[in-house]
Formats: C-alpha cells, sequence, structure tokens
C-alpha cells in the first residue's frame, strides 16, 4: 500500500456513505494509483450492493478483490451479505465455509451470516443453531446483545406447537 493510495482510499471510506460523490472522487483515485487493491475494490463493490442495489455489478468487483487478496479480511463479509441480497444461497454458503478458515476474521459475523441462510431458507432450527456458533466468537457486549436479539426475533418466527385439549 503506497501513502498516496492509502490517502485517498482513506477519504473514500471516511466518505462512505454520507458523501458519495467525495467518496466515488477519492475511490478512482485510489484505484488508479493500484486498480488491484482489495480494500478499494472491496469499498466500490459495497457502493454498488448497498447504495446502488445493483447487486451483480457489486458481484464483479468483490470478485475482483477476492482475486486479488484471498486473505483479505473485509471483502468476506461484504460480500457475504451481497450474496445473501442477492439471494444467492449456494454461493454465499461456500464463501462462509472458506472465509471461516481465514486466520483471525470475524468469525462471529460470519456465523451470523450463516444464521441468516438458514433463516432466508426457512430453517428456523438451523438459524439459531448457528446464532449459538455465532455467541461463541462475541468479544464485545455490542455483539453479544446483536446476537440475543436475533435469536429473540427468530424464535418470534417459529410456529407455536399447539397443546391438545
Amino acid at each position: 500500500m503506497t501513502l498516496t493510495k492509502s490517502k485517498y482510499y482513506f477519504e473514500a471510506l471516511d466518505n462512505y456513505p454520507y458523501s458519495l460523490p467525495d467518496c466515488l472522487e477519492a475511490l478512482n483515485y485510489a484505484l488508479s494509483y493500484d486498480p488491484e487493491d482489495a480494500d478499494s475494490l472491496c469499498l466500490m463493490g459495497r457502493i454498488y450492493s448497498e447504495m446502488l442495489i445493483d447487486y451483480e455489478k457489486a458481484k464483479l468487483y468483490f470478485e475482483e478483490a477476492m482475486l486479488c487478496d484471498v486473505t483479505n479480511l473485509n471483502v468476506p463479509q461484504y460480500y457475504i451479505k451481497c450474496l445473501l441480497d442477492n439471494e444467492d444461497f449456494r454461493e454465499a454458503e461456500k464463501l462462509i465455509q472458506y472465509s471461516l478458515k481465514i486466520k483471525g476474521i470475524d468469525k462471529a459475523t460470519l456465523w451470523f451470516y450463516r444464521s441468516l441462510l438458514s433463516e432466508k431458507r426457512g430453517s428456523f432450527a438451523n438459524a439459531l443453531k448457528f446464532l449459538d456458533d455465532a455467541e461463541k466468537f462475541c468479544f464485545t457486549e455490542y455483539s453479544l446483545n446483536v446476537i440475543k436479539d436475533r435469536k429473540k426475533f427468530i424464535k418470534s418466527k417459529m410456529p407455536r406447537k399447539k397443546q391438545n385439549d
């Protein structure tokens, strides 16, 4: 990472998502200095995924970022979210399995997304099981509360068993 590139990348990151024109200007500078920078490509993917809701274009940027740096800790979480939003469930599941093997990655987030995948597939019991796995990797009160709140939400969606009178 060159100092010039990092300046533009961090400027872009600082402007995201509040000032997209400034973010895009800085990001284009960053990518012109280093077109293979995984973090810059990831941020461009996020813009397409989160702001423009153009999942196919976003996936191209995320794929390129993964090719440029397969050990990047930022790319998988945003790429997985994009795949889930686009209902590319098989691809999301494969990426989660791969990402769990990356040293230093936020496993709580990955297990949270694995739970979300099960929930979207209609398997609430599995979703709760994966949230139990996520809890094991929570190291802040905030992340633990997010997991607990999600468990309550999923349980509220589960069908109630009828008792025989």
